[in-house]
């Protein structure tokens, strides 16, 4: 299968890291173990601000990118064009002028991970990278949702209910299993490096530190663990960015209990993980955290605020806790009565290691996607062989949208 991969936000080999990169590639990645041949399309960059102006000039640029693409498409012969068009993420400040003109032109399925719609910009400043988010998605033959809270207002512009399916966030979650002895091993070197005292249970935050819903979450964990009383308890920090400053502020009133590790990434960042007792994030306006599956593949109870697509990553009661987002109170409550108990924080850990290798898992994504994307390409190859067919007539009775979540993860539309 050959698929033609493009990501209007963010390209996966762009220079600056980010979530938006890792989880391009994540795909890249899980597409490619799965035996198809991913070509990056595009590296054209739609994002915008805000400026009508400059999306007018990027949707005409990205007009004529998408024609002299299907025209070095359509000189190649037909064993070797793209068999599907794959995008990534995209919304009103990141558009995709390119997919759904190549896939119409190819007669191949075009098909979108993430994709979100606000209603309320359809009139204001990203009117127009609005207005062409809306078109790609009503042409999408599938839409990926890793925050299934998306579906809500992509609902009534796709085709068909069926065009929808909820896919699990993940990573390679090998990459963050950690047996017994590395854990007690990276204990100690926290413990030297951090001056934690032994035996104090140790409670990590992993996130970047930016002026917006990150600082907001900042602000609601360290009021959260303001509330914990006399109860024991090291509150590491691994992150860094253009609010520091202000989540030091923050955590201030903490003195004795945090310790800030900076920016983490590699082994350093995976010694942090198998080092830690608890995971906590508060998750105020996070469509999902991938830290979230990391610290679960490490075998760490997690406490997290509701996100959109958290049910998928943590099951409530079993392998964590999940709280109203940015919900302080709640948030200590739920982080104190595991501190209480440290045999049922060992039990959670252990149980979301278990479960993000079967629901979070890369290979499982891998194999999910692509028998999907393999019955896409079969159903659209089938539908180009029979004469007088009526496809609107054949959906015009709607169904439930389709899930890749396993039995046990899926929710009910909210």
């Amino acid at each position: 299968m050959r698929i033609a991969f493009y990501a209007p936000m963010k390209a996966p080999d762009d220079p600056v890291p980010s979530g938006d990169r890792r989880m391009a590639r994540l795909l890249m990645a899980a597409l490619g173990r799965g035996g198809a041949q991913v070509r990056l399309a595009s590296r054209f960059r739609s994002y915008d601000r805000g400026d009508p102006a400059r999306q007018e000039r990027l949707r005409s640029l990205g007009g004529r990118i998408a024609r002299r693409l299907l025209r070095r498409f359509e000189a190649l012969p037909a064993e070797l064009r793209p068999e599907i068009w794959f995008t990534y993420h995209l919304y009103h400040k990141a558009p995709d002028h390119l997919g759904p003109v190549i896939a119409r032109a190819l007669a191949i399925p075009y098909v979108v991970a993430e994709a979100s719609f606000a209603p309320k910009q359809a009139r204001g400043t990203f009117a127009i990278g609005h207005a062409s988010a809306g078109d790609a998605i009503a042409a999408a033959d599938r839409i990926y949702s890793l925050n299934p809270v998306d579906a809500v207002c992509l609902r009534p512009l796709v085709k068909d209910e069926r065009v929808l399916a909820d896919l699990a966030p993940f990573i390679d979650t090998s990459a963050f299993a950690i047996d017994r002895a590395r854990r007690q091993e990276a204990r100690a070197r926290l413990e030297r490096r951090f001056a934690v005292p032994a035996g104090v249970p140790l409670i990590l935050t992993v996130a970047m530190m930016r002026r917006d819903q990150k600082l907001a979450s900042y602000a609601a964990l360290a009021q959260a663990l303001g509330r914990l009383g006399d109860r024991p308890f090291a509150w590491l920090v691994a992150g860094t960015g253009s609010a520091e400053a202000e989540v030091r502020r923050l955590a201030a009133p903490l003195a004795g209990h945090v310790a800030f590790a900076g920016l983490a990434e590699g082994e350093d960042l995976r010694d942090l993980y198998a080092g830690s007792d608890l995971f906590a994030w508060p998750a105020v306006k996070e469509a999902f955290g991938m830290a979230f599956v990391e610290a679960a593949s490490a075998g760490l109870a997690v406490v997290a605020g509701r996100s959109g697509g958290i049910d998928a990553i943590v099951e409530d009661g079993v392998t964590g806790r999940i709280v109203p987002a940015g919900d302080a109170a709640e948030m200590a409550e739920a982080l104190g009565a595991l501190l209480d108990d440290p045999a049922r924080i060992a039990r959670m850990g252990a149980a979301g290691a278990e479960r993000t290798r079967r629901v979070n898992d890369i290979d499982a994504a891998s194999r999910l996607l692509f028998a999907d994307l393999h019955r896409l390409v079969a159903e659209r190859g089938s539908a180009g062989s029979e004469s007088g067919r009526n496809p609107t007539a054949e959906h015009a009775k709607p169904e439930r949208r389709s899930s890749l979540l396993p039995d046990a993860v899926r929710r009910d539309d909210p």
